[in-house]
């Protein structure tokens, strides 16, 4: 029992802090009508990490995470830049720069003999594998992401989302990172007050059941928190939804 909980908390101590940021950012992304922008900055993010890794960087030292964050704010200042640019079609510009990156990345790994593993590690992510010694640090960026989110919003917007996809992205996986950012924020549209704090509770459960049915079923922890995320998310949007047409 003690040894489930030593791994179990982390992981839902990291879910916690991904959902800390992408839930508010998530609101604001299905404002601005640009769902995908999480996918391809996490891509991008994720190119990073392969690159650096590529070039022979150890693998979770300090050059790959700049290498990560530099792409991911290159990848969100041209897409901020392709928004006032050509706005009608962002979401189609979003898309390709998701698709380039993810090829990209195919390339890079396709002569390293793990690479099928660190693509997966990419995607799904290992959130049960997550160490108690990063957690102070993620909660520290996370406290100066959201103080900076609610004090410059939108003029910060590309910035602060870049910074918050790569420190979540490497944490547990893009699906749940894509996830954690878009179901709640989608859930819980139609609620006229305590949108935030509903969005909050609903990716605290999703994480929290998910990882139990993790633990007591010997299943994959990413691809379930995902599944439980989304089903919860499902029945919040249909009541919501039921709620507003009464």
């Amino acid at each position: 029992m003690n040894s489930d909980l030593l791994v179990f908390w982390p992981a839902l101590a990291a879910g916690l802090l991904v959902a800390a940021t992408h839930v508010p950012l998530g609101m604001r992304v299905l404002d601005r009508g640009i769902v995908f922008i999480d996918l391809a900055v996490a891509q991008i993010a994720g190119l990073g990490v392969i690159a650096a890794d590529w070039l022979g960087f150890e693998r979770h030292g300090p050059a790959v995470q700049i290498a990560a964050l530099a792409a991911a704010l290159a990848g969100a200042a041209g897409l901020h830049w392709t928004e006032r640019r050509w706005p009608q079609v962002q979401e189609a510009i979003i898309g390709v720069a998701f698709v380039l990156a993810a090829n990209v990345a195919i390339l890079l790994l396709a002569a390293n003999p793990q690479g099928a593993e660190h693509l997966k590690d990419l995607l799904v992510g290992q959130i049960l594998w997550v160490n108690a010694a990063q957690l102070p640090l993620v909660a520290l960026a996370s406290a100066a992401i959201l103080g900076m989110w609610f004090w410059a919003g939108d003029r910060l917007f590309y910035v602060l989302f870049a910074c918050a996809v790569t420190v979540s992205v490497q944490l547990v996986g893009l699906y749940l990172v894509f996830t954690t950012l878009i179901v709640p924020a989608l859930a819980t549209r139609g609620l006229r007050r305590g949108r935030l704090a509903a969005g909050y509770l609903l990716s605290t459960i999703g994480y929290a059941a998910g990882l139990t049915l993790s633990g007591v079923g010997d299943f994959p922890a990413g691809p379930l928190v995902v599944t439980a995320i989304v089903l919860l998310g499902g029945a919040v949007f249909l009541a919501s939804a039921r709620d507003a047409r009464i």
